[in-house]
C-alpha cells in the first residue's frame, strides 16, 4: 500500500490540495470569491485554508458579496486565457449569477462555432441535514444539467472530490463542482498527487447481479452500507456512482441495468424533473422489455428543505426506502 492511499483526508482537504497543486502547475489558475483570502478566514467552509498565503492575493481574491459579479468576472477572465475558480459560498445563491453562467458561459463555445473556450470552474456548496434552511440547502443539479454547455460534477468521496476538481479545473468548458456541506469533513482514502478522474465516467462502486442501484454525492456511501447488509440475505447490489450528471455516462448505467434487469435510483433533491427521471426515461426507452421491474426513484421530498430538525430528517431521502424498494424489485 502506497504512503498516499494509506494517508485519510476529508473532503475539505481533498478540495484544498486539488487547487493547491493546480495553482502550483499552471499560473493561470486563481480562486476568487467571497472571504476566500486567509485574511477573511479562507472560505466560509475553509477550503481555500492557507492559499492565499501561499500564491498571494493576486491569485486568490477576496471578492465583494455580488454573485452576478463573481461569475461575470470568471467568465471574462476564462475568455482571456486564464483559469477562474470562483467560489459561489452556497448553491442557492448561484441564481443570482446564473445570467452570466447559463447565457454566457455556457453558451460561448456554441456561439463562437467552437472558437472561444471557458475553461471556468464554478465551486458550490449545498445539502440539507445541517439546519441552514430553504435558502442554503437545495440540491440543484438538475437545473445545470439542463444547460448545455455546462459540466456538472458531485463527488462520493474525498479521492473523487479531488480527482474530477483537477479535471474541472484543467477542462476547457465551464465546470459546476457541488460540494455537499454535511460531507466537508468526511475522511476517506488519499488518492496519488495529480490523479485527475475523467469527467464523464462512472464508476462501479460495487458488482451485483441482482440489481443496479444509481447514486451520486452523499446516498453513494449509504447505499454501499446497505448493499453490505443485503448481501448477508443474498441480495446482490450493483452500485453505480455516477461522479459527473452531465455529462451522464448513459453507457455505463445501461450495461449496468441490462445485466441485473432491475434498477433504483436515489438522489437528495426533490424528485420531481430530476436527474433521476432522466435516467430512468433512458432506461425505459433503451431497455423497454428487458426489464424484470419497473424503475424506481427514491428522492427527497416535493417542499423546500424545512428548518425544523425534525421536518428536515423526514424531508430528506429515506434509506429504508431504497431497502423496500430492492427488496421488491427482487422478489
Amino acid at each position: 500500500m502506497s504512503a498516499a492511499s494509506a494517508r485519510k483526508i476529508t473532503f475539505q482537504q481533498a478540495y484544498n490540495e486539488a487547487l493547491d497543486e493546480a495553482m502550483a502547475a499552471d499560473d493561470s489558475v486563481f480562486v476568487l470569491g467571497e472571504d476566500v483570502g486567509d485574511k477573511e478566514g479562507g472560505g466560509t467552509f475553509k477550503v481555500t485554508s492557507g492559499l492565499s498565503t501561499k500564491y498571494g492575493t493576486s491569485r486568490v481574491r477576496t471578492t465583494p458579496i455580488s454573485e452576478q459579479a463573481i461569475i461575470g468576472t470568471a467568465v471574462g477572465a476564462a475568455v482571456a486565457g486564464m483559469r477562474p475558480v470562483a467560489e459561489i459560498m452556497l448553491m442557492n445563491f448561484i441564481t443570482l449569477g446564473l445570467d452570466q453562467l447559463v447565457n454566457h458561459a455556457a453558451k460561448l463555445r456554441y456561439m463562437s462555432g467552437g472558437q472561444t473556450g471557458v475553461p471556468l470552474t464554478v465551486r458550490t456548496a449545498t445539502g440539507a441535514g445541517g439546519g441552514f434552511g430553504g435558502q442554503h440547502s437545495d440540491m440543484l443539479e438538475a437545473w445545470l444539467a439542463h444547460v448545455p454547455g455546462l459540466k456538472v460534477v458531485v463527488p462520493s468521496s474525498p479521492a473523487d472530490a479531488k480527482g474530477l476538481l483537477l479535471s474541472s479545473i484543467f477542462d476547457d468548458d465551464p465546470c459546476v463542482v457541488i460540494e455537499h456541506t454535511q460531507m466537508y469533513w468526511s475522511k476517506g482514502p488519499a488518492p496519488e498527487p495529480g490523479v485527475r478522474i475523467p469527467l464523464g465516467r462512472a464508476h462501479i462502486a460495487r458488482p451485483g447481479r441482482d440489481i443496479s442501484v444509481i447514486a451520486y454525492g452523499r446516498p453513494v456511501g449509504e447505499v454501499l452500507a446497505l448493499a453490505d447488509r443485503l448481501a448477508g440475505d443474498g441480495i446482490e447490489v450493483e452500485v453505480v456512482d455516477l461522479r459527473t450528471i452531465s455529462p451522464l455516462d448513459e453507457r455505463t448505467v445501461l450495461e449496468s441495468v441490462a445485466r441485473t434487469r432491475r434498477a433504483v435510483i436515489v438522489h437528495e433533491a426533490v424528485g420531481q424533473f430530476g436527474v433521476g427521471a432522466e435516467i430512468s426515461a433512458r432506461i425505459g426507452e433503451e431497455l423497454h422489455g428487458d426489464l424484470a421491474s419497473p424503475v424506481v426513484r427514491v428522492t427527497s421530498a416535493n417542499t423546500p428543505v424545512p428548518f425544523s430538525p425534525a421536518l428536515e430528517s423526514r424531508y430528506l431521502y429515506q434509506i429504508p426506502d431504497v431497502e423496500s424498494a430492492i427488496r421488491k424489485a427482487c422478489q
